[in-house]
């Protein structure tokens, strides 16, 4: 059964987390006025999510990236709602997506725009979606960026160079108090995870 973890308020956005299935995937509900974003709102148990939005409609998808566990209910989703989904091209989705990469900005949140990283090395096409409101940062990073380390690359050095770079050009120049928000588990912040990131580079992983 999914868990709402918590709801907060940032200048004019309302963003709620909420978690679902097996592997605790995290659903970010993103909400400008009438106007709701969800990152990767096929994760899993679909009525769970469709419920919290009531009859509020749900105008976009932010896709982190493909694998299975983000995706897997994304085609029950789209065909509720008919919300538009915006993913990277390289990562193939179950449904038809906007393309976005590093500097689109995605619309339809009232005046609150949300940026796009291009950070591949979890996946090709993994992206990170970043909202700068009321003079913070909020970062929607799917499995690119947890507590602890980068996101999975399943012994795959290039992979791993790769993220690793994805962190070093990407992620780690914003602000020490950015908030990350990961696909699964625990929030945390830049500055909680800056001071690691020589380890993670020479453990490998």
């Amino acid at each position: 059964m999914g868990v709402l973890r918590w709801t907060k308020t940032v200048g004019a956005a309302e963003i709620t987390k909420l978690s679902v299935g097996q592997m605790d995937n995290n659903i970010y509900v993103i909400v400008v006025g009438d106007d709701i974003a969800i990152v990767d709102a096929g994760s899993n148990e679909a009525p769970f999510v469709l419920d919290h939005l009531g009859a509020r409609r749900l105008g976009a998808i932010l896709q982190t990236h493909n694998h299975g566990d983000h995706v897997v209910t994304l085609k029950e989703v789209v065909a509720s709602t008919g919300a538009a989904v915006y993913a990277h091209p390289v990562d193939k989705l179950p449904v038809d997506a906007e393309p976005v990469g590093d500097d689109s900005i995605v619309h339809g949140l009232g005046d609150v725009e949300i940026s796009v990283l291009h950070t591949p090395g979890h996946t090709p096409g993994s992206v990170c979606y970043v909202l700068r409101e009321a003079g913070e940062t909020h970062v929607f990073a799917g499995d690119t960026l947890f507590p602890g380390g980068p996101g999975n690359t399943f012994g795959n050095t290039d992979a791993f160079e790769t993220i690793m770079r994805s962190l070093d050009e990407k992620l780690f120049v914003l602000p020490d108090d950015a908030h990350i928000y990961p696909g699964h588990g625990a929030d945390t912040t830049i500055g909680n995870e800056r001071p690691s990131l020589e380890e993670w580079r020479a453990r490998g992983w």
